[in-house]
């Protein structure tokens, strides 16, 4: 099953006043999820004068891609100052996604969806809520506060609240947070609604948001004993599971395999973690996985799809339980 992809226009970008080139989240997500190992599928959208170039770069992606076309391909232009300030320019406006752009037969099998917005043209509420039948969600905020308008690119609040109803993450930067809510304090991002939102800071780091409450961790205890399912897999780590959930760290690459099944059916997971030495399931919500590594500990929150690595190490880790 192809439980995760990428939606978006690719772009046709100038830097600095060099030759044009292809840009946008499902060409850059793609080379990052082909190069962790990560089965993904990419749909992306662009002008017809660049149909076929484009199709031709999708393909050396190695990855399932399908690209729509219409309208003009949407364009930028990025000039630097001597500080590294960057600006940007808007030089065309991409045609937004139509409500049945893809097919649904293709997003059938989707569960996860990344939706990568360049301007806030790109997705209407009506495209919105037909992508995130059936599956969840994962929003850019550059789709909310990016004016699609040939000129100096422009930000401001003037979105649809209703774009957020069908968005379970919601990442924005910095800048954005301003922008949507005139601070980047967690608080107050938290009024927005959505159940987890991702701010990046960047070269600070980020700050996951989830629920609205970021916690701290509280002191330590022993583990509570958890009896560890059999699995009838070669080079067996540890395992982990609840109900019909397992999860099979294994002395591999990508080290986990994940059962939906009780272990009838199984996929590969966590293609950009490092060996592992112990992993954990929480008990109430078999979507919340806990991975530990020699000395740092990872968390997914959607059943392994995406993993964040908590900001602290350990001296070496033998064991990990979730304990809530």
């Amino acid at each position: 099953m192809q439980s995760l992809a990428v939606i978006g226009h690719l772009t046709r970008d100038v830097v600095a006043g060099g030759a044009p080139r292809i840009g946008g989240a499902p060409w850059y997500g793609g080379r990052a999820l082909h190069a962790l190992g990560q089965e993904a599928v990419l749909f992306a959208k662009c002008g017809e004068g660049d149909r076929a170039r484009y199709q031709r770069r999708l393909a050396t992606l190695g990855l399932p891609a399908t690209l729509a076309v219409g309208g003009e391909t949407t364009g930028f232009s990025f000039t630097y100052a001597a500080d590294g300030t960057r600006t940007m320019h808007v030089d065309t406006v991409g045609e937004p996604w139509r409500t049945d752009e893809p097919q649904g037969l293709l997003l059938r099998r989707v569960e996860w969806l990344h939706v990568a917005p360049l301007l806030r043209s790109d997705f209407d509420v009506a495209a919105l809520e037909r992508l995130g039948l059936g599956r969840r969600l994962l929003l850019d905020a550059q789709g909310l506060v990016r004016v699609p308008e040939v000129g100096p690119l422009q930000l401001d609040a003037n979105y649809d609240p209703d774009l957020l109803r069908h968005v379970a993450i919601l990442k924005v930067a910095e800048e954005e947070a301003h922008v949507l809510m005139g601070t980047a304090e967690p608080e107050s991002l938290a009024e927005l609604g959505v159940p987890e939102i991702v701010l990046t800071l960047g070269a600070a780091g980020s700050v996951v948001i989830f629920r609205g409450t970021t916690e701290p961790l509280g002191p330590g205890s022993e583990l509570p004993a958890v009896a560890a399912p059999r699995v009838d897999l070669p080079r067996v780590v540890a395992t982990a599971g609840t109900g019909a959930t397992v999860v099979a760290l294994l002395d591999r690459h990508p080290p986990l395999a994940i059962s939906r099944d009780g272990g009838s059916t199984w996929r590969e997971a966590g293609g950009g973690l490092p060996a592992g030495f112990a992993v954990a399931i929480a008990e109430d919500d078999p979507d919340r996985m806990l991975y530990a590594a020699r000395n740092r500990l990872y968390v997914s929150v959607n059943g392994g799809v995406f993993w964040r690595s908590l900001p602290f190490e350990l001296p070496d880790i033998v064991a990990a339980a979730w304990v809530d």
